[in-house]
């Protein structure tokens, strides 16, 4: 069987079971509305301090800073190691990574490592992550929220507006690259 054939032979299950009032199988929607009007999010914001050579157009974030709310943070080292490394995710976002596809045999041509750029120590000068202590007792018993991919989402905004402060450039297709800004 196919995937989508497959797919829509467990849908089709499914239904018969919900309809047929079968044990095991619980209608979630009523449970999920319940709680429509709390927010299940973690929040952050992201500050960022660049460098960038006016000859060259090269760009170096020098500092960045993350604050985020993030319920209960049961391992603060765990923690601070997700948000740092969303962050410098986020800093490959904003000045690297790209993929170059050739136009005339559809391929990618930074296919490895050589040629598809990601941030290294050497381009992380001063990185900081701080959360606030919240206790939410009505999202979940443990009062905990996801912080998986939080440290990217605010990081490339951030770099994007502090090249723009330093230039008066405003980038808005990334990656920010030197060919951009000169």
């Amino acid at each position: 069987m196919g995937t989508d054939s497959w797919g829509t032979a467990v849908t089709m299950a499914c239904q018969d079971l919900l309809r047929d009032g079968k044990q095991g199988f619980a209608d979630t929607t009523e449970i999920v509305n319940a709680d429509a009007e709390l927010a299940r999010h973690a929040f952050g914001a992201q500050f960022a301090e660049v460098r960038v050579d006016a000859d060259t157009g090269e760009v170096r974030v020098s500092r960045l800073l993350g604050v985020f709310a993030a319920g209960r943070i049961v391992d603060a080292t765990l923690a601070r190691s997700q948000f740092v490394g969303g962050m410098i995710m986020g800093i490959g976002m904003a000045l690297m990574e790209q993929s170059v596809v050739d136009l005339e045999f559809g391929g990618f041509t930074n296919h490895d490592l050589a040629q598809y750029h990601l941030p290294v120590n050497a381009d992380i000068e001063r990185i900081e992550a701080v959360w606030i202590d919240e206790a939410d007792g009505e999202l979940n018993p443990m009062g905990t929220k996801g912080i998986g991919e939080i440290g990217i989402v605010g990081t490339a905004a951030a770099v994007a507006n502090a090249v723009y402060h330093a230039t008066g450039r405003r980038v808005r297709d990334l990656p920010i690259t030197p060919a951009k800004l000169l």
